[in-house]
């Protein structure tokens, strides 16, 4: 017979679940906002042109478009930027649904309660980003942080999953220090190679190289300005849509996400072929060889995304593959963590 005691953690387990898939559809959807060039869609937050749901009645649009003169209404970039919100409050109610029943059985030594109060935190925090993308006209740092700040709440959400979970964690190899310790060089480098990424994306520098592995007209190391490229803070009022370097600069952005791949993937590529040692058990080879084609078919898109000019569905998939890649690794830290 079920202990009835069991029956809230498995509730929330069910939910925090659900919540993680939420996640993981707002950072695609995220990304697919932010490649459409709708992060302005709407030029106001929280609402569209002064309105919760965007405006389809033609005898509306020139009293909601006069108090915007500079951004010309566009459905089509408004209702992508209103499905993302919708689909982050969704995702903030379950977030703060999950808090209050951790709260509310804050005296049951099971129940995890640091990681739901973090969640809400972040998204609350999360909110605050999506806002000041749009006040601060696509700011890449704002959108780099937003961006990151997403992967997170994916991430931690899949964490308190685990955690729920009355399932036994999957058994990995013998977890000495020096293999705890290259699960986390390896969470380190992807999480700066995805911020690498999100600064590309943000400045419009993932077609500054048109070739590969060259970048332009056979050239592998063209001319560059670092300087330019990484200047995290340009000052306030600039409309960063569409971007505002010059091709120098963004062409360095590229190739040092270029080159900021190549050193995540020989670190991931490495852990994946420790896991995949005869020595190891059957779960972590498993999670190994899931790892290496993960990361191989995220490579391919990378690719993909240079010689084919940035198709939407290709780039899109590069995110959700950059998302998928941190939940394993993740997911690796944790359960070493357990068997420790």
């Amino acid at each position: 017979m079920q202990n009835p005691n069991l029956s809230p953690l498995l509730l929330q387990y069910r939910l925090a679940l659900f919540t993680c898939l939420l996640a993981f559809a707002v950072v695609l959807l995220g990304a697919y906002v932010r490649l459409s060039d709708a992060g302005l869609g709407c030029p106001d937050w929280p609402g569209c042109y002064g309105r919760m749901i965007v405006p389809s009645n033609e005898a509306l649009l020139t009293d909601v478009q006069a108090p915007f003169p500079d951004r010309p209404f566009h459905s089509g970039k408004a209702w992508k930027e209103m499905a993302h919100r919708y689909l982050a409050g969704s995702l903030g109610a379950a977030i703060l649904s999950l808090a209050i029943l951790a709260w509310r059985r804050r005296d049951d030594s099971r129940q995890p309660l640091l990681l739901p109060t973090v969640l809400l935190a972040l998204v609350i925090l999360q909110a605050a980003l999506g806002m000041w993308t749009v006040t601060l006209l696509v700011k890449p740092a704002i959108v780099t942080a937003h961006l990151l700040g997403g992967f997170a709440t994916f991430v931690l959400v899949w964490l308190l999953a685990l955690k729920l979970s009355a399932a036994d964690p999957p058994r990995m190899p013998e977890t000495t220090p020096s293999r705890r310790w290259g699960i986390r060089v390896a969470i380190m480098v992807l999480l700066l190679q995805i911020s690498l990424g999100g600064w590309t994306s943000t400045n419009y520098a993932a077609l500054a190289c048109s070739e590969f592995p060259a970048c332009y007209a056979g050239e592998w190391w063209p001319e560059m300005d670092f300087h330019e490229a990484f200047i995290l803070w340009r000052g306030l009022g600039v409309n960063y849509e569409f971007g505002v370097l010059e091709n120098d600069a963004r062409t360095a952005i590229h190739m040092t996400h270029r080159l900021g791949a190549l050193v995540t993937a020989v670190t991931l590529a490495l852990l994946a072929w420790r896991l995949t040692q005869r020595r190891s058990t059957a779960s972590a080879r498993k999670m190994g060889y899931l790892l290496l084609a993960l990361l191989t078919l995220q490579i391919g898109f990378g690719i993909t995304n240079v010689l084919a000019h940035l198709p939407l569905a290709v780039a899109v998939a590069h995110n959700g593959g950059a998302a998928l890649l941190l939940l394993i690794l993740v997911t690796l830290n944790q359960v070493s963590r357990q068997r420790k």
